[in-house]
């Protein structure tokens, strides 16, 4: 079966650079709040144009539809292996409603309804005591199979708390999409990547995924940013290397 009609075959090479044209990806000097000092820094809440808004719909639907996410069958015809895709607020909620738009233009587009049955959901930050009340906007959970999509793990906080608040409401959390992978170690006692971490504190059995990975900076960016910002960006990667 061939690619989404609306699927980018180099995603990731358009994707970062629309994220660099945007200032949401920068090369530098950044202090992180682990104190360590970062060759690059990648700001989501930048992701608010509408060209890239509609590249990191796409790049999520595009891990999105391959598995764990999916099964494929032999005819190439493709069944989620979700329900919902919930976005933590604040910056998961655009997100996730980006993602459902997409995954409905690519069925439009190809004339097959393979998401036809996804919906979307977020959490408010505080509960609403009026009208339906409740902290859950968009489709109910209870039951449901539950994909979670966010801009990236720092420690785990965030997404510990999403995956308690998708339990508390009745559903299952089938799996994690992020936009991107750091791929350096928590600290010096974790070893583990934020990403590893949570795979690990979470049981092992919910994958979790990244769009674009540290390594993807080298790999598609080394003509664009430099001999020098690449250099920096692998001595960084040895120094602070995940196991």
């Amino acid at each position: 079966m061939a690619a989404p009609p609306s699927a980018d075959q180099d995603y990731k090479t358009n994707l970062l650079s629309l994220l660099i044209a945007n200032d949401a990806l920068a090369f530098g000097t950044f202090t992180l709040k682990s104190g360590r000092q970062s060759p690059y820094f990648l700001t989501s809440s930048r992701l608010y144009t509408a060209p890239l808004l509609r590249q990191v719909s796409a790049a999520f639907a595009n891990t999105i539809s391959s598995p764990p996410f999916v099964n494929i069958a032999a005819d190439g015809s493709i069944t989620p292996n979700f329900d919902i895709v919930f976005g933590p607020a604040y910056k998961g909620i655009p997100e996730c409603v980006g993602v459902v738009n997409e995954l409905a233009t690519r069925d439009a587009l190809a004339g097959t309804k393979t998401w036809d049955n996804i919906s979307y959901s977020f959490n408010r930050k505080e509960a609403k005591d009026h009208g339906e009340g409740g902290n859950i906007v968009g489709a109910p959970l209870k039951g449901k199979r539950v994909l979670i999509v966010d801009d990236v793990i720092i420690a785990g906080t965030a997404l510990r708390e999403a995956v308690g608040i998708i339990q508390k409401e009745g559903g299952t959390v089938a799996g994690v999409v992020l936009l991107f992978d750091r791929q350096e170690r928590v600290s010096d006692t974790e070893q583990k990547s934020a990403i590893g971490a949570a795979e690990r504190d979470l049981g092992g059995d919910i994958p979790i995924r990244a769009v674009l990975v540290f390594q993807d900076l080298i790999d598609k960016l080394g003509d664009k940013i430099g001999q020098e910002e690449v250099r920096r960006l692998e001595e960084y990667r040895n120094t602070y290397k995940a196991q």
